[in-house]
């Protein structure tokens, strides 16, 4: 096991803290840090760091609770709240939201969970998505910590933007940096045969942003190419057989295998990324094996995206930046 030179070895509250690449891309483990502990700024600064370097960032065995959860967001920045959150999230913390599988849609719209991965999810690169990826300020970073897995399955996978953008071609780069897209909630979503509670209910909260199609990082200066299944719906000024081809031809460039990195969860495991430079694929693969799989997130506040040429992401319905 090596330690990754570039990132150093920092002593920690509670330790010697270490980053320990998992992927040639993208992400890292972090040891010796309890993340229930009040991190001191040396600790802080040293796992952000780590996580501009690897996009997604791991610690093992942790025993957050959920005020220890929102405080360890709040040292990174502010924690966003839902105004709507599933009926698993607590009450007492509004900055958290739970994702128990079998509870995440619990027959709300006339349909079960898996149906509605069916009906959302009918492509292979369809999942793929940053957080909230159609506001005009998707969330800058999410912490998702683990509760209950499955004894097998349930993996999450992560994908490096900004190492999938610098892998085009020169003239695919620079043609990609002139255009903007069209992120739409609900984009490919297969409605039901009749009344279909679900489509009526994205029809009554449409959100929808014109994205640059490469943004910069507002931290990094890196281009990051922004592109994900799960949102974009059309690049602007393109037809759309045009539109279509490209964006194929870019989500098949974001999600090849040496720029991805997948997780295999255990309780207390914490998964900490910058959502502004990955998109993750949430797991299909747990249905059929009768298991709970509880998750509680926390996501930070994000800033309005801005393309190479300077130009900001346009709202286009629904949103306004840091309006949840």
């Amino acid at each position: 096991m090596t330690t990754d030179s570039r990132v150093g070895t920092d002593r920690g509250d509670t330790g010697e803290l270490e980053v320990r690449p998992a992927a040639g891309h993208i992400g890292a483990d972090i040891t010796g840090v309890d993340l229930a502990a009040d991190l001191g700024e040396e600790t802080v600064a040293a796992i952000r760091k780590a996580l501009l370097r690897w996009k997604v960032v791991f610690f093992r065995g942790q025993r957050l609770d959920h005020a220890g959860h929102v405080a360890l967001a709040r040292r990174f920045g502010e924690p966003v709240i839902l105004p709507r959150r599933g009926s698993a999230s607590p009450a007492d913390f509004r900055e958290i939201e739970t994702t128990a599988d079998r509870l995440e849609l619990g027959g709300r719209y006339g349909m079960d969970h898996d149906e509605w991965l069916r009906r959302r999810r009918h492509t292979l690169l369809r999942g793929w998505h940053c957080d909230h990826g159609a506001r005009v300020d998707p969330p800058a970073a999410t912490i998702l910590r683990a509760e209950t897995v499955p004894p097998y399955g349930g993996d999450t996978t992560w994908a490096n933007l900004a190492a999938a953008y610098s892998g085009l071609s020169a003239p695919v780069r620079e043609f990609a940096d002139g255009l903007r897209a069209e992120h739409r909630l609900g984009v490919g979503y297969q409605p039901r045969p009749g009344d279909d509670a679900y489509l009526r209910h994205l029809l009554d909260h449409q959100t929808a942003t014109e994205h640059p199609l490469v943004r910069v990082h507002p931290e990094t200066g890196e281009r990051i190419l922004f592109v994900n299944g799960y949102y974009v719906e059309q690049i602007t000024g393109l037809s759309r057989p045009e539109s279509r081809a490209i964006l194929e031809m870019l989500i098949e460039q974001a999600t090849r295998p040496e720029y991805t990195v997948r997780l295999r969860w255990e309780p207390g495991t914490v998964a900490f990324w910058d959502n502004r430079a990955t998109i993750h694929l949430a797991p299909a693969d747990t249905a059929h094996l009768g298991h709970a799989r509880i998750m509680h997130r926390v996501m930070l506040a994000g800033d309005v995206p801005v393309g190479v040429d300077g130009t900001p992401s346009l709202p286009l319905t629904g949103t306004a930046p840091g309006r949840w």
